[in-house]
């Protein structure tokens, strides 16, 4: 585990800011339409499953990162409990698996850019990729700097979403509540999958505690705040949707924006427009800060060539691993546009890996936190609903499933490759474990020393 000694500039402004931008971003842009369309009026008890289960989760991401602050996030607090090939496997799915989410980001940015400037849609590849690079710039620059840029964009965010809702909610009608229940039980259970998306965020804070200045006093203050702003946004906005738009919710590729053209013609659009590219921008801003930390931690720790280490440590900028997901970033792009660009394929893709995080970070949570504290009590509880979400995603679970594979191959790559020097000498043959992993003993020896383990 990367060591961070260290503390970073930000405070609890700034990184209130990251987390909300983290967990609210894009969701609010299109979540709702899919939502609605998937389970009609019931959508509106998809949000309230997912805020119930973002309760424990964000408050054990919270106990965790204050306590253990580490740029590897997640996946550190598995190598404490579970070793290194699940660790391994956390940041795999976090690096690789999450950023599936990021040609979400940047196609929604350009169909919310080109409804509004009326141009041809066909302007959708260029403006992809070049939604790519601001955020990479900042991030070049450091965590503090993105830190209060994001400040500037996560007011925005919540101006235009205060803005929609109190429009709104004039125009909602009973009526459009029935049938509550168009597509059953499985509807809303499919609601629910898409809306891990919404709530997925509290991990990034993980990878970026060792640069709050004080992390046991900020952490929980602004995870408290932006679980607050979160769930009241997207419950309220659920709401709103459902009871203006009706069974038209889901029929659009801006469902935002076809919110706001019905509450508040000409101005509505024009707001909505111009935020949707600023709230893109804010939360590839802020999961970046995740995706450079992490990447560095795992090349530190050997999970990924150690040539992209640079900048794990606190107040470090992770210049090489940034470019390595600035690549993936465009892979993943280009895959998006050339299967045309179908969001829900990708934000499912997003939320199985979020989901197997999550999973897997709760059941670390319950062997590392002090038992019986407040925090555990909330692992204990988020893990036992992690695992009901991972039932739940089913066969979506595959591409989760081959980077596990990855990661354990890699187990086995270094295995066959320590054999030869393991058999060379007759004295180490001996006193060697055949089935020890090159980091296993370190890890076991973080795991001896970690206090949550020698309190409970």
């Amino acid at each position: 585990m990367t060591s961070t000694h260290a503390r970073g500039g930000l405070g609890i402004v700034q990184g209130t800011a990251l987390y909300i931008a983290s967990v609210l971003g894009t969701g609010l842009l299109v979540l709702p339409g899919l939502a609605a369309d998937v389970a009609g009026p019931a959508s509106i008890l998809s949000v309230l499953a997912v805020i119930v289960l973002a309760v424990p989760l964000a408050g054990t991401f919270a106990a965790l990162a204050a306590r253990y602050p580490d740029p590897g996030g997640v996946a550190s607090y598995v190598r404490r409990a579970l070793g290194p090939t699940a660790a391994r496997a956390t940041g795999y799915w976090f690096y690789f698996g999450v950023a599936a989410g990021i040609p979400v980001l940047a196609i929604l940015g350009s169909e919310y850019l080109t409804a509004i400037l009326h141009i041809d849609r066909a302007a959708v590849t260029v403006l992809v990729f070049a939604i790519l690079i601001p955020p990479f710039a900042v991030n070049m620059l450091g965590v503090r700097v993105a830190g209060w840029v994001q400040f500037v964009l996560t007011g925005l965010l919540v101006a235009i979403v205060v803005f929609v809702v109190a429009a709104a909610f004039p125009h909602v009608a009973a009526s459009r509540f029935e049938p509550f229940l168009p597509h059953g039980w499985g509807g809303v259970g499919t609601a629910v999958s898409l809306f891990v998306w919404a709530f997925a965020g509290w991990e990034v804070g993980t990878h970026i505690s060792g640069e709050f200045r004080d992390p046991r006093r900020s952490i929980p203050l602004a995870t408290a705040i932006a679980l607050v702003v979160t769930g009241l946004a997207y419950l309220l906005l659920q709401i709103v949707t459902v009871g203006v738009l009706g069974a038209d919710a889901g029929a659009g590729a801006v469902p935002l924006l076809s919110l706001a053209e019905a509450v508040a013609p000409g101005f509505g659009p024009t707001a909505v427009g111009a935020v949707a590219a600023i709230v893109v921008l804010g939360v590839m801003n802020s999961y970046l800060a995740a995706f450079g930390k992490l990447g560095a931690s795992l090349a530190a720790n050997g999970d990924l060539p150690r040539v992209l280490a640079p900048g794990a440590e606190a107040g470090g900028v992770p210049r090489r691993a940034l470019l390595v997901t600035l690549g993936i970033a465009l892979v993943y792009s280009t895959i998006a546009l050339l299967t045309g660009g179908d969001l829900q394929t990708f934000i499912l893709i997003h939320t199985s890996n979020m989901v197997s995080i999550y999973a897997a970070g709760m059941i670390a949570a319950t062997l590392i936190l002090p038992r019986f504290t407040a925090g555990w009590f909330m692992a204990v509880v988020a893990a036992v609903l992690s695992i009901g979400l991972l039932l739940l995603a089913g066969a979506n679970l595959l591409p989760a499933a081959l980077l596990a594979l990855a990661a354990v191959a890699v187990t086995v790559w270094r295995r066959l490759r320590r054999t030869p020097r393991v058999a060379a000498s007759a004295s180490v043959t001996t006193a060697a474990s055949p089935d020890a992993d090159e980091d296993a003993a370190p890890a076991r020896q973080t795991i001896r020393q970690t206090p949550g383990r020698s309190s409970g």
